[in-house]
């Protein structure tokens, strides 16, 4: 088999993917599997912009065992690739010195592995939307399998999927419309196995889960009479924690008051209450754009939703730990997620021992979520149940890096592939006559 690398450096975290392939099927499809995935400790890369070195050291000890799965003499020939998202798309907008000395340590670490290393790079919002797309449809079979008649062949009939991805920085949206694109800076083209598919595809900065959630305290903070204190109607009755104002305001999506206070310690008291938490929560988005049905949100241009969806990262997380996952109506899985945030501190904990750390954010989150699916990209009752919430699809990570990884090593070809034979002409020739001879 062949091998492939690839870091999927998102905002909150790096994971390097391990791919590997039969060296004689590079053009074929369902023959790409993932052999391992290795989460680097530590926060993602942009956290490293004080640091770039560290950013660097944090991804040897993936390497290390990287090395250790693909054999020796493989190794120089394996294409290494790093891919970064919203995380650095923020750090590039803030200080892009910054962002570049990050890339200059991360490269230098990777450089000094006997890889094939390709480069590291930010994705656009865009590629980041349309690689995930990629890998559903590729995984789940919607683009080409292999038939009965021992061919690959377009299926028939069968209807590609749309994909709904979010990190921690940012969001995407990808489907294939049933309508003409008014927006081309929302269009994407790809030629895959002889077919054209023109898709429609937008990525959200800023409204990935922890900057929302940030941008939401900000906005509680603003709107609170106190200075010291803030009532957090999305956490818990009887939760508390302290944030300092600077660690509140260090991100370009959080915009500061006009009048910025020195650095000073926050007290953040949770209050458990759904219905006020929905109602801050929309806040976070502007919704006074999308009279028309051709809109989501931000005055951002959106054609209606069409065909099933796959919903996968952050998506799949919150609503895996709520139970959310095997296709609940819209009703009840409203009323499941208030019931979860209605609940105090102190039950939460006694039920959910182990998920303490973040146990909190569950509820923001799912009404998050819930807002930004059904107010933004305006799923109703009847659609939202076209949206499988999902981590894998034949046992893969669903995300961007397996359809990244196929683009840039052309291992989907633009033209449909030839005829799969098993053997040679000659040898098929042959088998035939002894047959026939056989026969008679």
């Amino acid at each position: 088999p062949q091998y492939g690398l690839v870091f999927d450096a998102g905002s909150t975290h790096t994971a390097l993917y391990i791919y590997q392939w039969p060296a004689d099927k590079e053009n074929g499809t369902g023959v790409v599997s993932q052999v391992e995935v290795c989460t680097v400790s530590g926060p993602g890369i942009s956290s490293y912009a004080d640091n770039p070195a560290g950013a660097g050291a944090s991804l040897k000890p993936c390497l290390d065992k990287a090395m250790k799965i693909i054999p020796a003499e493989q190794q120089r020939e394996t294409p290494t690739y790093l891919g970064a998202t919203a995380g650095m798309r923020l750090l590039r907008e803030q200080n892009s010195t910054k962002a570049e000395q990050v890339f200059t340590e991360v490269a230098k670490a990777i450089g000094e592995y006997p890889v094939d290393f390709r480069g590291a790079r930010i994705l656009t919002g865009n590629e980041e939307g349309s690689f995930g797309w990629i890998t559903v449809n590729y995984l789940l079979e919607t683009l080409i399998k292999y038939s009965f008649a021992q061919k690959w062949e377009h299926p028939q009939d069968t209807e590609v999927l749309g994909a709904l991805d979010l990190g921690g920085a940012s969001t995407q949206i990808t489907f294939q419309p049933g309508v003409t694109l008014e927006d081309k800076n929302t269009s994407v083209f790809f030629r895959l196995y002889g077919t054209n598919y023109s898709l429609y595809t937008h990525s959200y900065l800023c409204y990935g889960q922890t900057q929302a959630l940030k941008r939401l305290l900000a906005y509680l903070h603003q709107g609170s009479p106190s200075t010291q204190q803030i009532s957090h109607p999305c956490y818990p009755a009887g939760y508390q924690e302290n944030i300092t104002t600077a660690n509140l305001y260090n991100s370009p999506c959080v915009r500061a008051p006009s009048t910025p206070s020195p650095a000073q310690e926050l007290l953040v008291t949770g209050t458990g209450k759904p219905a006020a938490c929905h109602a801050a929560i929309r806040e976070l988005f502007n919704f006074s754009c999308g009279a028309s049905p051709t809109s989501g949100f931000n005055g951002v241009y959106e054609p209606p939703v069409r065909g099933q969806f796959f919903a996968f990262a952050g998506f799949y997380y919150t609503f895996h730990f709520l139970n959310l996952t095997s296709q609940q109506s819209l009703n009840d899985t409203k009323s499941t997620v208030m019931d979860f945030c209605s609940k105090n501190w102190t039950e939460l904990v006694e039920t959910f021992p182990q998920e303490k750390k973040y146990l909190h954010t569950y509820c923001p989150v799912a009404i998050y979520i819930l807002t930004l699916l059904s107010d933004g990209y305006k799923f109703n009752e009847q659609t939202w149940s076209n949206i499988h919430f999902s981590r894998q699809a034949a046992n893969t990570d669903i995300g961007w890096t397996l359809g990244f990884m196929l683009n840039y090593t052309n291992m989907i070809p633009t033209e449909a592939p030839e005829h799969v034979k098993g053997h040679q002409t000659s040898l098929w020739a042959g088998a035939v006559s002894f047959i026939v001879l056989a026969l008679v």
